[in-house]
């Protein structure tokens, strides 16, 4: 049975209550944490809060997000990032 998940509005980046550092780790711990069922995960929008739609470009920090889609990726997990608003 296939599992997707759908995930938005992480808006890393932002000062906010949480540290965007705290709420970074906490992405990376769910992301690990669903891992061992995913088929595929739906990143839906507004992953950073400042983003612009550059085509080689990779947002500076957010290592631990990015190595984590990386190695879900490795892992076979299909990862569909889509833009937001």
């Amino acid at each position: 049975m296939e599992q997707v998940y759908f995930a938005s509005d992480f808006h890393l980046g932002l000062d906010a209550r949480v540290s965007t550092i705290e709420r970074e780790k906490q992405i990376v711990r769910w992301l690990e944490s669903i891992a061992h069922d995913a088929t595929c995960i739906m990143l839906v929008g507004d992953l950073f809060d400042f983003w612009y739609e550059y085509q080689s470009v990779v947002p500076k920090g957010y290592v631990r997000f990015l190595a984590k889609l990386a190695d879900l990726t490795d892992r076979g997990i299909s990862v569909e990032v889509f833009s937001g608003n």
